[in-house]
């Protein structure tokens, strides 16, 4: 005696994923949107060169001259690395105040988009142009009556070298950002509707 055979269940899609809102770029509102949204941005990054250049200021390395009759003497070992450790030491600060501003803009779910790359660009460059005129006005090389007056010991000034250097800050906002969008698995970029 034979058994009817068993029914099979009836065949199913599986799962897919589970229906979301609407992510295209929706373009210019966005944009405008964002831009609106990212103005606290620019603000906080155009102000942040000012503790910026205060920093480069008392990292900076500086040499140190004596004044005497027959002009300035080093004083300790020449510092000819010293122009090079100035530009290195601005870069440096200029990287950490852009992966601060990338990481931190990253954090603003409503205006994470296009508009936000052009928000930290122009942010980072201002703030990297204000850290250098900071740290410069704050660095000022001795004046000829210093450097006229016998026996009195002078420091070096902070003078930018290598102008590339301003671009480490939004170089390193944006790449933050972006890497911020790489791990995203949300096509929307997590970003809030409103």
């Amino acid at each position: 005696m034979s058994t009817p055979p068993i029914p099979a269940p009836p065949l199913e899609a599986p799962p897919g994923p589970a229906p979301h809102r609407d992510v295209h770029w929706r373009g210019w509102p966005e944009v405008r949107q964002d831009l609106g949204g990212g103005l606290g941005v620019f603000a906080a990054l155009a102000v942040s060169g000012v503790p910026a250049g205060v920093l480069w200021w008392l990292l900076a390395p500086r040499a140190d001259y004596r004044v005497t009759a027959d002009g300035p003497v080093a004083v300790g070992l020449p510092a000819a690395e010293v122009p090079v450790g100035v530009d290195s030491v601005l870069l440096l600060v200029l990287l950490g105040l852009g992966v601060l501003a990338g990481g931190l803009a990253w954090l603003r779910r409503r205006t994470r988009g296009v508009g936000m790359l052009v928000v930290l660009t122009l942010g980072a460059t201002l703030a990297a142009v204000g850290a250098w005129q900071v740290g410069a006005l704050l660095g000022q090389p001795p004046t000829e009556a210093e450097l006229t007056a016998v026996g009195s010991t002078v420091t070096t000034g902070l003078g930018l070298r290598a102008l590339p250097v301003l671009a480490g800050a939004p170089f390193a906002a944006l790449l933050t950002y972006l890497a911020c969008v790489l791990v995203t698995a949300d096509d929307g970029l997590g970003r809030e509707s409103g």
